[in-house]
């Protein structure tokens, strides 16, 4: 599996949320470009990049600094999610060099435009499946869907869908340790390569996530606990994280 350290963007800061509450943020850092430096120095080869601002759909988005972190980390896999809901947002990312992108609210909303954009952009997509008690909530989590996780994930291998990164909401930046109950079940439901994201909070949960990496939990994506200096990255990287060339996810 691949461990995947988070950098989440608000105000050009690195910053993390409790259970997705814009409130409740932390800035751990002002340097977002120093962070991606320090951690793929540890030895992570992959970044998921969450531009928090244009998540919430007001006009504001941290595309400079993206860029600036795309510069400074060239052989890093980033993938990117907040805000892409249209053409153009896919295109400004792809022109300035991220890898994936995740779609999130346009993916609830309207899963055939991910089919739609795979043709021309190619597979380059994946589906951010964030979900409070089984209910997928969009626009940042600040609003719901009535859609279960479930049926949404059904629909994104037929889609384009690359791969599914899911998040429990209520184990968001809890340190509560990582939901692999319901990883497992999307991935099950999919049939495609899951990332387990929310509640990291020891390198014990990567030994448990790591038990089930043939069972499609491809990636962990870590945030908090890395910030907050609950993991030690490197020993986690070179016991856990595994070589993925070629490997389309």
């Amino acid at each position: 599996m691949k461990i995947i350290p988070a950098i989440d963007l608000l105000n050009a800061s690195c910053v993390r949320l409790y259970k997705g509450n814009y409130s409740t943020s932390t800035i751990y850092s002002t340097d977002p470009v120093q962070s991606a430096l320090t951690i793929c120095a540890s030895g992570c080869t992959r970044l998921h990049v969450v531009d928090l601002d244009a998540a919430r759909n007001k006009g504001k988005t941290n595309r400079e600094t993206i860029q600036n972190i795309r510069n400074a980390v060239p052989r890093a896999i980033i993938e990117v999610g907040g805000g892409i809901r249209t053409e153009k947002d896919v295109e400004e990312l792809l022109a300035i060099g991220v890898d994936k992108l995740i779609l999130g609210t346009v993916f609830a909303r309207n899963p055939l435009i991910a089919k739609d954009w795979t043709k021309k952009y190619g597979n380059v997509f994946i589906a951010g499946i964030d979900a409070l008690d089984g209910e997928v909530k969009v626009s940042g989590w600040e609003e719901n869907t009535r859609l279960n996780d479930s049926d949404l994930a059904r629909s994104a291998a037929d889609n384009g869908i690359i791969s599914i990164i899911y998040t429990n909401i209520n184990r968001d930046g809890t340190l509560s340790g990582p939901d692999i109950e319901n990883t497992l079940r999307i991935a099950e439901t999919s049939g495609l390569p899951v990332i387990i994201s929310g509640g990291i909070s020891s390198n014990n949960d990567f030994e448990r996530i790591n038990k089930y990496k043939t069972t499609q939990i491809a990636g962990v994506i870590t945030g908090k606990a890395l910030y907050e200096e609950k993991i030690d990255l490197a020993k986690a990287v070179q016991l856990y994280d595994t070589e993925t060339s070629g490997v389309v996810w």
